[in-house]
């Protein structure tokens, strides 16, 4: 068993802490926080302005209800996916390419072997997973991955069974390939869900690079996308672009940056994604079949040198404004929509790990608005990168450096 860390937090009243990237300024007049409503209280990195009130540094709310957590183990090795299992113990990705089983207290499983090789150079690795709704009596799991291929590296989709003694992946079949492939390290996306039909939406990076990231517009191929596939990986039959020439019939929506979050609304059953920007401009969006999220032609964000990103707008007709954006950057991860009651004002929030910014985002939402916005565990000091509800009710989340938080009511 490997060694259990405990931590309880005395109150849900967490210190605000600001986010840790570079917020030296970008354009001119950069936009000053109000810092008496915003948990931000950095400048924004350009002096663009909002497409709606509300769309950035929201009024800053706070948890009434006593919660705490514990880190049940803190021996991950960077773990990346995180989800529940039918029995409430947590399947866990790490980097390199291993799955982890974490029970409830916190004993860590041996790796289980079988999974094919991950190219884990850069961003990629072994990304996210999940199970099969019907894994009580198929026992199938679904990961993505980054993977070497002709011309580069490409995210790739498989699936495989996991044996009876869950010390093994069988029959590891690779489903879907983001292609083309190209020969960078980073932005692969890589979330993956099932949606309420039962077939797999997946999250893809553009691959960073200016000289590929217009990809991202580009309808015959598959990376800066969020696809529709089925447990075979083939397109569902009416997804958006399907009988369109010179268009992948996989694509349900396109114009994203690097996605590393996907979520299902637990009351409207609306698909909503987290997208990392550049130097500012991270997102949230809530995704519509067919539509176009605007990545590399509109953003909040600049280039990490402070130039502007294309012709510097941040609006244009047929592409979609985000629900919500950060600037500066807080890195937006793994998240999840709340649909316990034992915190009763977390309802249908949805909680977003952050990496540069060190903490889970939590995200009051009514009428498909964000209307408040909260940063739990923001003293920790880690990077958290996926989270989850578990059949308990609980919130489970994992960092890069190695933990696995448990979350609920005191």
């Amino acid at each position: 068993m490997r060694k259990l860390a405990l931590i309880t937090l005395a109150t849900a009243v967490i210190s605000v802490a600001a986010c840790k990237d570079n917020v030296t300024d970008g354009p001119e007049n950069p936009v000053e926080s109000d810092t008496t409503t915003s948990v931000e209280t950095n400048p924004a990195n350009t002096n663009y302005r909002p497409a709606f009130a509300g769309q950035t540094r929201i009024t800053a709310v706070k948890t009434s209800t006593n919660w705490s957590s514990q880190v049940l183990t803190e021996s991950l090795r960077s773990p990346w996916g995180i989800t529940t299992l039918p029995d409430g113990r947590l399947l866990i990705t790490e980097k390199a390419g291993t799955m982890r089983i974490v029970t409830s207290s916190g004993e860590v499983s041996e790796a289980i072997s079988g999974i094919p090789t991950v190219n884990a150079g850069g961003q990629g690795g072994l990304l996210g997973v999940r199970v099969d709704p019907e894994f009580t009596t198929n026992r199938m799991v679904y990961w993505v991955y980054s993977e070497a291929a002709t011309g580069g590296n490409l995210t790739a989709v498989a699936k495989g069974k996991l044996s009876a003694d869950e010390r093994r992946i069988e029959t590891p079949t690779v489903i879907f390939r983001a292609t083309p492939a190209y020969g960078g390290t980073l932005h692969y996306g890589g979330r993956i869900l099932f949606d309420q039909s039962g077939n797999l939406l997946i999250s893809t990076g553009e691959r960073s690079d200016a000289a590929v990231r217009t990809q991202a517009q580009s309808l015959n191929a598959a990376p800066g996308k969020i696809l529709r596939i089925t447990k075979d990986g083939a397109p569902v039959q009416g997804n958006p672009f399907a009988g369109q020439a010179n268009a992948r019939a996989e694509i349900y929506a396109y114009g994203f940056r690097n996605p590393q979050g996907l979520a299902i609304h637990p009351v409207t059953g609306d698909l909503w994604e987290s997208e990392h920007g550049p130097r500012g401009g991270d997102e949230i969006n809530r995704i519509a079949a067919g539509s176009n999220y605007g990545w590399p032609i509109i953003t909040y964000g600049v280039e990490y040198s402070g130039a502007t990103i294309g012709a510097g707008i941040q609006q244009q007709d047929g592409m979609q404004q985000p629900a919500y954006y950060w600037d500066p950057v807080i890195s937006p991860s793994g998240m999840t929509f709340y649909a316990g009651n034992r915190v009763p004002e977390w309802t249908n929030n949805l909680f977003v790990g952050a990496l540069s910014g060190q903490h889970i985002a939590r995200l009051v939402i009514q009428d498909n608005k964000i209307v408040g916005e909260e940063r739990l565990l923001a003293d920790q000091s880690q990077r958290f990168r996926d989270i989850t509800q578990g059949s308990d009710g609980a919130l489970y989340a994992i960092t890069d450096q190695g933990r696995l938080y448990k979350i609920d009511r005191q």
